[in-house]
């Protein structure tokens, strides 16, 4: 799997996010900026990420870290 496509399945799961992904293929950060973060935790951010991935977490992409803020927490991707 490609940085480019991940980014492309959550920026489609969370519209009007900004996102950057950055991977070898199999290890990938991501940083993803999204209002629908706002007054949520970082558990549930990072929850509202992976169910963008669908099954891919875990089998396509092995590995994950990700930023995750809302608007104004601090400068985005």
């Amino acid at each position: 799997m490609r940085p480019e496509d991940i980014q492309a399945m959550i920026a489609h799961g969370l519209p009007g996010a900004q996102v950057r992904v950055d991977g070898d293929g199999h290890h990938f950060e991501a940083v993803v900026v999204a209002a629908e973060f706002a007054g949520k935790g970082t558990l549930q951010r990072h929850q509202m990420v992976y169910r963008t991935l669908g099954g891919k977490m875990g089998n396509e992409i092995h590995a994950l870290s990700l930023k995750t803020l809302a608007p104004g927490e601090q400068s985005g991707p």
